[in-house]
């Protein structure tokens, strides 16, 4: 299962529901695009030190997902099928969404555009 934006920051308010989903599963993965975005968030943050102190634990004990050229053929694909649906959602998640697409993986977000994507299995908490 890989981790959306939106779960992390859950994780980071102690969310019960999603703390139960994430220790009733075997594989967890991070995004890039997770980390990134919620490192961005911290910088508004008033409390940046938990936020950092969260993805550096993350990240060091869970594989994060960078693209490589077998992702970029994923996300041309998602890209071209919101197109043909007429649904557009950010170019993060579409990353987000290639990156799941291309190692299987459920998606853990509140995000619903992520249930335009055939083939993206979103979980929600």
């Amino acid at each position: 299962m890989m981790l959306d934006t939106n779960a992390v920051s859950a994780m980071a308010d102690h969310d019960a529901a999603l703390l139960e989903i994430i220790g009733a599963t075997d594989q967890l993965a991070l995004s890039f695009v997770s980390l990134a975005e919620f490192r961005y968030g911290l910088l508004g943050s008033s409390r940046p030190q938990a936020g950092l102190e969260l993805i550096d634990s993350l990240s060091a004990v869970l594989p994060v997902l960078y693209p490589d050229s077998e992702t970029i053929g994923h996300y041309a694909w998602i890209a071209d099928h919101l197109k043909r649906k007429a649904r557009i959602i950010p170019h993060n998640d579409i990353w987000t969404a290639a990156l799941a697409r291309q190692h299987s993986l459920p998606l853990l977000s509140k995000d619903r555009h992520f249930d335009f994507i055939d083939e993206i299995r979103r979980m929600d908490w």
